[in-house]
């Protein structure tokens, strides 16, 4: 992998990372006006129609796409996708951006500590520590002995074990299907079930929303392409840790346009969870090499 290759990784992931903070800003504002359910379902339409499409134009069509060893391990990874959107989204509107992000930038400490019972990896004592870290990081956002806990403050906590546990799952079925595979199984598969589920609570829209609404379908087919984009060009762990940035954007967003505060637990609790995360993914890195 050149070192030029590297910086354009590094630099599409930047460019994802805004690209996402700027889908989660119009899924707060949408998920704040219509049910979230629906808001959800629009957005994975065109996210299905993009990875039809993405599938279509490779070798072997939607069919090559389409197979794996492990249906069911996909289905359910796919599901748990979804569900781990509408929860993050709910979260939106019930904390905003900031608090929400913060909370959320926990999950790469998740899937550290979940990688041995699930994945059966080696943990050693100093990751172990930086989860403990991360944690605690947790707690200061939570401020649980403070009289003023909030018990929304517990929805992207939940979002962010969820998409952990997608991430653990992703490794798994990564090392029996191509990455072209999973991502049209993540597509459909969610489609469908955002369909069986959004329908039930579907509500008008006012032209104006419905241009934010076009606006969030591009930024999704857009975010993940990039994406693709950026792992095609380098390895993960060297573009994992611009990842946070997306933590950043979001905050910057949240207090700009949704008028959102910074309160100074959740400035220290994050500096905590991202420094942890930080030195989790270095020591994986040097693990691996």
């Amino acid at each position: 992998m050149s070192e030029q290759n590297t910086r354009a990784g590094i630099l599409f992931m930047v460019v994802t990372t805004f690209i996402f903070a700027a889908q989660d800003g119009l899924s707060r504002h949408l998920a704040s006006e219509y049910n979230v359910y629906m808001v959800v379902m629009i957005r994975y339409w065109f996210f299905a129609a993009f990875v039809i499409s993405v599938a279509s134009r490779k070798a072997g069509g939607m069919r090559a796409a389409a197979a794996t060893s492990v249906p069911w391990v996909q289905a359910f990874r796919a599901l748990l996708l979804v569900a781990e959107i509408c929860v993050m989204v709910f979260g939106f509107t019930l904390l905003g951006l900031v608090e929400s992000h913060a909370v959320f930038a926990c999950y790469p400490l998740l899937i550290a500590a979940l990688s041995g019972p699930v994945l059966g990896e080696r943990v050693g004592w100093r990751r172990w520590v930086a989860i403990g870290v991360g944690f605690f990081g947790i707690l200061i956002i939570l401020e649980p002995g403070a009289g003023v806990f909030q018990p929304e403050a517990v929805v992207p906590l939940i979002a962010a074990l969820m998409f952990a546990l997608y991430g653990l799952l992703t490794r798994y079925v990564g090392l029996r299907d191509s990455a072209a595979t999973s991502f049209f199984w993540t597509g459909t598969v969610g489609m469908v079930a955002m369909t069986a589920i959004g329908a039930w609570f579907w509500e008008p829209m006012s032209g104006p929303d419905w241009a934010w609404m076009i606006l969030l379908c591009i930024t999704g087919a857009l975010g993940h392409y990039t994406l693709i984009k950026c792992y095609e060009m380098a390895e993960a762990s060297a573009v994992q840790p611009f990842a946070y940035l997306q933590l950043v954007f979001a905050s910057i967003l949240g207090i700009l346009v949704f008028n959102e505060t910074i309160r100074m637990n959740v400035a220290l609790g994050t500096v905590l969870i991202v420094a942890a995360g930080l030195f989790t993914l270095w020591r994986e890195r040097r693990s691996k090499a």
